[in-house]
This record gives C-alpha cells, structure tokens and sequence, in this order.
C-alpha cells in the first residue's frame, strides 16, 4: 500500500475496521467450514476433566476475534510508524496459524500436527503483542485475553493428543 493509499485509508476510521473485522472473521469461517462437526467431534474426544464444555468455544472465540481485530485496526490509526510493518507482519502470521488449527485438529484429526502448530501460534501471538506493544500499547493490552486462552488451549490440545492416542 503506498503512502497516500494508506493515509486515504486512515483518514476514514470505519471501513477499516470493518475490513479488519471481516478479515479475522473471515478466517474463523474459514476454520469452521473446514470442520462443521467440531462440536461432535469434541465431545467423542477423551479429554481432560478441565476441558471446557462445548458450548463456551463460540462464545469466546467470538469475543476474542473482535479484540484480534481491532487491536490491529488500532495499530494501524493510532500506533507510531516505526515498528508498525513488522507488528502487522507478524498480526498476519498468527491469523494464518490460527486459520491452520481448526481443520489440522477438528477436520483431519491430526492432534501432533495441530499441537505443533497451536505452540506456533501461542509464539506468534506473543511476538505480536510484544510487537503491537512498541507501536501502541492498547493494542497490545486487547491481545492478552486471546494470548491466555491459546496458552490455554495448547495444553488442552497436548493432554487431548496424550488422551487419544
């Protein structure tokens, strides 16, 4: 994106959110088209007496997508310059990895892969908000919640994968 491109961009605070708010959506449709029965898939899984139930997955997930993106959106109205490339670079990368879950672990049942690939994930994230944090601490602060449920959700997915073999 050139400069005046993004300052064009800048200069109208709505339609990028919404754009970053349909991308990161975007890839949780992405993931559940991939495994439609998650759900039932989960519940046959032997997991661990602290695994959440079903049910709380959407709702989170939800939540968490929001704050994913609008901490970028952040990053790039408010955020210092310096520093903003190589947050959004590595903002990119997690949501890739995060695209990459759902049908590793749901879809192909491929629980080794899919933990592989959720530590990834957990590292990204907290080079994202390493990162998000020298260019606009908020957005960093937004990032926390999901940083904690996929810390969460990668021992979850390791004691699955033991549970399951």
């Amino acid at each position: 994106m050139t400069g005046a491109a993004l300052r064009a961009q800048l200069a109208r605070p709505v339609p990028l959110l919404l754009a970053f708010l349909a991308l990161t959506y975007g890839v949780a449709v992405v993931g559940g088209l991939a495994a439609a029965d998650a759900e039932d898939v989960y519940l046959a899984l032997e997991r661990p007496g602290w695994a959440p139930p079903a049910w709380l997955f959407g709702p989170v997930w939800t939540v968490l997508y929001a704050s994913i993106a609008v901490a970028a959106w952040l990053v790039v109205r408010r955020g210092r310059t310096e520093g903003r490339r190589l947050a959004l670079a590595l903002w990119t990368v997690q949501l890739l990895l995060n695209q990459a879950w759902t049908p590793l672990f749901f879809a192909a049942g491929q629980y080794g892969a899919a933990l592989v690939d959720i530590c990834l994930l957990l590292v990204s994230i907290a080079l994202t908000v390493a990162a998000f944090g020298r260019v606009y601490r908020p957005a960093a602060w937004l990032l926390l919640p999901y940083l904690l449920w996929v810390a969460y959700a990668s021992a979850l997915n390791w004691s699955i994968r033991l549970l399951n073999r």
